[in-house]
């Protein structure tokens, strides 16, 4: 071992300055090391408390280990397998804890303690001698100075002895003092190294007392478990190293769509319309009224669900009922600034929800889907096929019949060769009979344009009605321009809605009726014309009175004789239609049918127009 540095105590009375100077060499050495002991005590404490902070963990990751057992997972099929291991893997948790445990105990006793023992012992015996040393020195400083100032005179003896006696009472004490401090730092240069060494000693002794324990704790019977672990992790990562494959390449191909994918609105000229929608979901936006004048749009989730359209906000769990579809009608409006939006009616006649799409095309599939299921095709056995079934109808409705007849022969020529061979074949057995229900080009003629609108608007019909006379500016009837409403002895009021109307070449069978009403929907939904004008059908005894809900402006008047037929749809009830004959100037007649939908079934107004009738005839007998 090196030699070591020392205070020699023969010099400790002399108090020289050389040995001064040597005695402030140990104790700067002193002062380093009390605070390397320091900066030392603070690291173990540390390594101490990430020991024991060690054992509270391990101790906590035991019990949620078991834990797993316990959670309630939505997804948590599959799990039994990694319960199990967690409960094992809980198990080696707790053995090491305990091993954790011993060692957080060894560390406290064979490293923190002796440190901890030699800044207290030690360190702080040399720091008081070394106040000692400084009060001794200070007090010897005094009486030798009191000692200079004796004077020369012979009656002072006794003050000298005295003098002279604290003088070596002081000198006594700093000697003592001095020897004292000087054998401490003189031992202080051989603890400080023993201090030094005997905590790693305890240290390394824990270490490796901790890994000797362990590793005959687990190394024999934990091997083959590990093994099985890792072997069912590495199969779970081959499983996702191919499920994250697969996802890569679904990926890619999600991403290699066209642009206008994107793009909301990108095919507005042509869009590819699904007609045959009996279902629909998607974000559309809801207006709502905040006050008297003001608006608000909430952009939410909408879907269909049986008769039903429903709303589900992002983040609820389930959507709810805004709107019962069973008889409502649907149209496009127009609404402030916004495009694309559609109101749902309810089938009394009030206004229900105003909403709108991103899309021309969402607008249109999302009428025609709502158009569909008011009219309860999902109640069909196949819902799907009824729907393409109507469109087709309504299509073929809008067409031409010499036009499509011409289609249908260039497209299927065989077909049509047979049909004409059977034709012939059954003339020459059976002659033909006269069918019992027209067709349609005897009832309305090809190509007969369709209005949508009322004929007559409110202000015209008056002006034509009124002749000269004065225009109320607040477009309200006067008393005198219908004065049989209040003479006649029926008056029943209905809601109606206008659904169009066309020239037809009879009145004489109701099919004429029924053929108007096919084509005026198919017109309809081939066209997108979803608007419909809303008005109150007035019958009367005397006339038909279409009159405007918001102003009480009459539309439209018909007298009731020149109605010749009527009638409602056989199984839509809320369909109904009359057919109207007016002269014409030439001489002749005009025939024209009115087609309506009913807010309620179009039998009764029917049964109010033949009781008006009715009423006409008792009185022309009368």
């Amino acid at each position: 071992m090196p030699a070591v540095d020392k205070l020699l105590l023969e010099e400790a009375l002399q108090d020289s300055p050389q040995t001064r100077s040597l005695l402030s060499v140990f104790e700067e050495d002193a002062g380093t090391l009390t605070d390397y002991t320091n900066q030392l005590l603070q690291a173990m404490q540390r390594v101490y408390g990430a020991q024991n902070e060690m054992c509270l963990a391990t101790q906590q990751l035991s019990k949620q280990l078991l834990g797993y057992e316990k959670q309630n997972f939505a997804l948590g099929k599959g799990d039994e397998e990694v319960i199990s291991t967690l409960h094992y893997f809980s198990k080696v948790v707790d053995e090491l804890n305990v091993l954790h445990t011993e060692l957080a105990k060894q560390l406290a006793d064979t490293m923190v303690l002796p440190i901890i023992q030699f800044r207290e012992k030690d360190l702080t015996e040399v720091s008081t001698l070394k106040d000692l040393f400084g009060l001794a020195s200070n007090e010897h400083d005094l009486s030798m100075a009191k000692y200079s100032r004796l004077p020369k005179k012979k009656e002072n003896e006794k003050v000298k002895t005295e003098v002279g006696k604290e003088v070596a009472a002081a000198r006594r004490k700093q000697h003592l003092s001095s020897l004292q401090y000087y054998c401490a730092l003189n031992a202080l240069q051989y603890r400080k190294r023993m201090a030094m060494m005997e905590p790693m000693i305890g240290f390394a002794h824990g270490q490796i007392n901790f890994f000797k324990k362990g590793a005959e704790m687990f190394s024999k019977r934990m091997d083959s478990f590990l093994s099985s672990v890792a072997d069912m992790v590495q199969s779970i990562q081959v499983e996702l190293e191919a499920e994250a494959e697969k996802m890569r390449m679904s990926q890619q191909e999600l991403l290699s769509v066209d642009e206008s994918v994107y793009t909301p609105d990108s095919d507005v000229a042509e869009p590819q319309i699904n007609r045959n929608l009996i279902q629909k979901a998607g974000y559309l936006n809801l207006r709502n009224k905040t006050g008297l004048v003001t608006t608000t749009w909430e952009r939410l989730y909408f879907f269909t669900q049986g008769g039903n359209l429903m709303c589900q906000p992002r983040g609820a769990v389930a959507g709810g009922l805004i709107q019962d579809l069973d008889n409502c009608s649907v149209m496009a409006v127009d609404c402030e600034d916004r495009r694309y939006c559609f109101q749902i009616t309810t089938p009394n006649g009030k206004s229900g929800i105003i909403l709108q799409a991103e899309s021309r095309k969402e607008n249109e599939e999302w009428i025609c889907a709502i158009n569909n299921i008011s009219r309860q095709i999902y109640l069909t056995d196949n819902p799907e096929a009824v729907a393409i079934k109507l469109n087709q109808t309504a299509l073929q409705a809008v067409t031409p019949i010499t036009s499509f007849g011409k289609k249908q022969e260039s497209s299927c020529p065989s077909q049509n060769l047979k049909n004409s061979e059977m034709e012939n074949e059954n003339d020459k057995i059976v002659p033909k009979a006269t069918a019992s229900i027209p067709e349609a080009e005897e009832l309305i003629a090809p190509g007969t344009p369709i209005q949508f609108d009322i004929v007559l608007p409110a202000t015209e019909f008056l002006d034509q009605n009124r002749g000269s006379r004065r225009t109320n500016p607040f477009g309200e009837t006067e008393d005198e321009s219908f004065p049989e409403a209040e003479d006649s002895l029926l008056q029943q009021m209905f809601i109606v809605r206008f659904l169009g109307s066309m020239a037809v070449k009879t009145d004489s069978t109701p099919e004429v009726i029924y053929e108007a009403m096919r084509q005026v929907l198919a017109a309809r939904a081939i066209h997108n014309i979803f608007r419909m004008t809303e008005s109150h059908l007035m019958v009367t005894s005397q006339s038909l009175r279409l009159i405007d809900p918001q102003t009480q402006v009459s539309r439209a008047n018909f007298e009731l004789t020149s109605v010749t037929q009527f009638a409602a749809h056989q199984e839509n009830k809320r369909l109904v239609g009359f057919v109207i004959r007016v002269p014409e100037s030439t001489g002749e007649e005009s025939l024209s049918t009115y087609i309506f939908e009913s807010n309620s079934e179009g039998e009764k107004i029917c049964y109010a127009i033949n009781l008006g009738k009715e009423i006409i005839e008792v009185q022309k007998a009368h």
